[in-house]
C-alpha cells in the first residue's frame, strides 16, 4: 500500500507526512435474517466455544476459519503489547503464530443490551448481523471486546473481532471497591492530616516521580488520572501560569464544537447541569477543578531545562526550574522511567513568512493562536484572515459581530459540516441525551477497524451532503469552496488523516453565503504591505489586522523542540494512519524508550489515557518488555 505524497493529490486527499490513505472496506453481501428463526445466542456461543478451544489448542488456522474472507481482527493490548488490525485469513493467521498473550473470550451477559443481537451494521440498515460485547482474559490481565457476525454462503462468520485488556492482574485501579480508606484510627504522635500530606506529595519532598507528564491540558490530565488509580507516582509540568491556561488563553469567542456527552473525562464526567457546548473559559476552569479533585501533582510555570535518557538505567534524567508564586525560582531534578509528552495535537505553529512583514503599519499580525479577540465596537476597520478552517472561520465570525469588514483568504478547499449535523449523523447512535454510558459507547465505537469506520463515514457524507445541502450549495455560490474529505468520507477522516481542512459551522457560513464575510479562493499571498497586502493575482486588499489561521507542523516538531533532533529522529511522524490503518505513534511505544505521546480531542484523551497507563504500569512492574 502506498503513502501519498503531497504534491500528486488533490487537497481533499492529503495526509500527513508518511501516512496511508486507508481504503474503505467492503460491505459483505448479507442474506435476508428471518430474525424469528435465529437463535443468535446460540450462533454466537458456538463461535466463540470453537474461537477459545482452538485458541486452547494453538490452531491458528483454525480460529482464521471462524472469519469471512475479508475479515477483520482488531486488537488493543489484549494480544499484544501495541495496537494491531489484522484483515484476512492470512494476516490474522500471521499476527497469532507471532505471538500473544489472549487466553479467552466470553459473551458479555451482564446487561440485556450486551448479549447477542440482531442489529444493522450499516447505517442505513442494507447489511445486518449479530452483535454482541465480550470479556476478555489474557495472561496479564482482563478487558473487554466486541465481535461482529455476518452469513457468509449460509454459515454464521466472524466480520469484525476486536480485543483489548484495560485492567492488570494484581494491579487493579484504586476506585470503588479498592478505594482508599482516607485516614487511619487511632492515636498516632507526628501524624499529619490530609494538607499537609498532599502538600509533602505534591511537592515530592523525600521522593521521585517514576512519570514526568509534559502539559496539563486534557491529555495530560487524564493519564495523569489513570496512572495515579494504578499507583504509579507522577508529576505533570506545565508552562503556563494554571492549569487550563491551554484554554484559557485562546482567542475569546472560542467554544469547543463537540458535545459534552462525548467529551467526559476519566473518573469525573461533566455534571447533567453542563451546557452542550463547553465555552473554552469554562472547559479550562473545569480542568483545573479537576486536577485538584484528583489530587493530581501538577507544577505550573515550570520549564523542563533539560533531558537526557540513559539506555543502561532505562530511565531519564530531568532538570526542572519552577517558578513559585512568591517570584522565587528552585531548579530539581528527577529520574523518571518514563515521559508522556502531552504537549497538544500538533507540533509548532506554521508561521508563514510572507515578503513585506515588517513593513506592515495595521494593530494586528499575528499566528490565530496569538489571536485573543476582535476589538469591540470597531466599525470601519478591516480584517484578513488567511486560512479557512475551523479557527479562521470562528475568528471571521468574532470579528464581523464587533463590525469589522472581513475578508477570508482560502488557497483550497474546505471540508464543511454544520453542528447539527454533527449532532445528529456523526454523534446521534452512540454519544447523546440518556445515550448508553459512555464507556459502553467507547467500546462499540473504538472496536470498530479504522477501514470499516471509514465506509460508515462514506455512508454519513453522503448523508450530511444532503442534510447540510443548503448551506453547501451556498458557499460554493459565494466563492468558498467546499469537498468532501478523503474518499469523500467527510470531516472526521479529514481530522484522522490530515489534522486540519475542516470547518463545523456555527454560523459563519451563513455570513459568507450573505456577502457579510467576504471570500478569496484560489489565491496565495504575494506581499504584505504596510496597510493590507497583495495576492499572488495582483489584488490589493486593505487591512488594519491580519490572522494567519495558518494551522501546525506535526506534533514531532514540539517532540524536537522539547527533548531535541536525535530523540525526534526516532520517534518518526505522527498521526495518520499505518499499513495496518492503525494509528501511528500515538498511545503506543514511540520508537525511544519512555517517550509517550499522548494527546487528541477530549474523547481521545478519555479513551487511550488507560491504554497508555497500562502500557507504563506494566513496564514498571515488568510484565512488559
Amino acid at each position: 500500500m502506498a503513502t501519498i505524497v503531497a504534491d500528486q493529490v488533490s487537497s481533499k486527499e492529503r495526509v500527513v507526512p508518511g501516512s496511508i490513505n486507508i481504503p474503505i472496506a467492503t460491505w459483505p453481501a448479507t442474506a435476508t435474517i428471518d430474525e424469528a428463526a435465529t437463535d443468535a445466542a446460540k450462533i454466537s456461543s458456538e463461535i466463540i466455544d470453537s474461537l477459545n478451544r482452538s485458541l486452547e489448542k494453538e490452531d491458528w488456522e483454525a480460529i482464521a476459519e471462524l472469519f469471512v474472507d475479508n475479515g477483520y481482527w482488531r486488537d488493543q493490548l489484549g494480544l499484544t503489547w501495541d495496537f494491531r488490525t489484522a484483515k484476512g485469513k492470512e494476516r490474522i493467521i500471521n499476527l497469532l503464530r507471532e505471538g500473544h498473550h489472549l487466553l479467552s473470550v466470553h459473551i458479555d451477559q451482564t446487561r440485556p443490551d450486551t448479549g447477542p443481537q440482531i442489529v444493522s451494521l450499516r447505517y442505513d440498515g442494507s447489511v445486518r448481523g449479530i452483535q454482541f460485547f465480550t470479556s476478555v482474559t489474557t495472561r496479564f490481565g482482563s478487558g473487554e471486546g466486541v465481535v461482529r457476525l455476518v452469513q457468509e454462503s449460509g454459515k454464521w462468520k466472524i466480520w469484525t473481532l476486536f480485543t483489548s485488556m484495560t485492567n492488570l492482574k494484581d494491579h487493579e485501579e484504586a476506585a470503588g471497591q479498592n478505594r482508599p480508606n482516607g485516614v487511619v484510627h487511632g492515636a498516632r504522635a507526628g501524624r499529619k492530616n490530609w494538607l499537609d500530606r498532599r502538600r509533602d506529595e505534591s511537592n515530592f519532598e523525600n521522593s521521585e516521580p517514576q512519570v514526568l507528564i509534559v502539559g496539563s491540558g486534557q491529555a495530560g490530565l487524564s493519564v495523569h488520572a489513570r496512572l495515579k488509580m494504578l499507583n504509579v507516582p507522577t508529576l505533570t509540568i506545565d508552562r503556563t501560569d494554571e492549569i487550563g491556561d491551554a484554554w484559557r488563553n485562546r482567542y475569546h469567542q472560542l467554544v469547543i464544537h463537540d458535545p459534552v456527552w462525548y467529551d467526559h473525562l476519566p473518573y469525573i464526567k461533566f455534571p447533567d447541569f453542563w451546557p452542550v457546548f463547553t465555552p473554552k473559559d469554562k472547559m479550562a476552569d473545569f480542568l483545573k477543578a479537576y486536577a485538584d479533585m484528583l489530587e493530581l501533582h501538577v507544577w505550573t510555570k515550570t520549564e523542563l531545562e533539560s533531558s537526557a535518557w540513559d539506555d543502561e538505567k532505562k530511565q531519564w534524567t530531568v532538570v526542572l526550574k519552577r517558578k513559585h508564586s512568591d517570584g522565587s525560582t528552585e531548579t530539581r531534578t528527577f529520574h523518571p522511567k518514563h515521559i508522556i509528552q502531552a504537549t497538544g495535537h500538533s507540533g509548532k505553529k506554521n508561521e508563514p513568512k510572507f515578503k513585506g512583514m515588517e513593513s506592515f503599519k495595521g494593530d494586528v499580525l499575528c499566528h490565530s493562536s496569538d489571536f485573543r479577540g476582535a476589538r469591540q465596537s470597531a466599525e470601519g476597520r478591516k480584517a484578513v484572515i488567511i486560512g479557512s478552517c475551523n479557527s479562521a472561520l470562528d475568528i471571521a465570525q468574532d470579528y464581523y459581530e464587533n463590525g469589522y469588514d472581513v475578508t477570508i483568504i482560502q488557497r483550497s478547499s474546505t471540508t464543511v459540516m454544520s453542528s447539527k449535523s454533527v449532532l445528529q449523523l456523526v454523534f446521534g447512535s452512540s454519544y447523546y441525551e440518556g445515550g448508553p454510558p459512555v464507556e459502553q459507547a467507547d467500546l462499540a465505537s473504538y472496536s470498530v477497524p479504522q477501514e470499516v469506520s471509514k465506509a460508515n463515514h462514506a455512508d454519513v457524507n453522503t448523508l450530511q451532503q444532503a442534510f447540510d445541502r443548503e448551506i453547501l450549495e451556498g458557499l460554493n455560490k459565494a466563492g468558498f469552496k467546499t469537498d468532501r474529505g478523503p474518499m469523500d468520507c467527510g470531516l472526521i477522516f479529514k481530522y484522522l488523516q490530515r489534522g486540519g481542512g475542516y470547518y463545523i459551522d456555527v454560523g459563519t457560513s451563513q455570513l459568507i453565503i450573505d456577502g457579510k464575510v467576504k471570500v478569496k479562493h484560489g489565491h496565495g499571498i504575494d506581499e504584505i504591505l504596510p496597510n493590507g497586502l497583495r495576492l499572488d493575482d495582483g489584488t490589493e486588499l486593505p487591512a488594519d489586522e491580519i490572522i494567519c489561521a495558518t494551522g501546525y507542523q506535526n506534533m514531532v516538531t514540539a517532540t524536537e523542540a522539547i527533548f531535541g533532533a536525535d530523540v525526534a529522529s526516532k520517534v518518526g511522524d505522527v498521526w495518520g494512519f499505518n499499513d495496518e490503518g492503525e494509528t501511528r505513534i500515538m498511545w503506543r511505544r514511540s520508537g525511544h524508550p519512555g517517550l509517550w505521546l499522548h494527546g487528541g480531542n477530549l474523547a481521545m484523551c478519555r479513551y487511550y489515557s488507560r491504554l497508555v497507563a497500562l502500557q507504563i504500569k506494566a513496564q514498571i512492574e515488568g510484565l512488559a518488555p
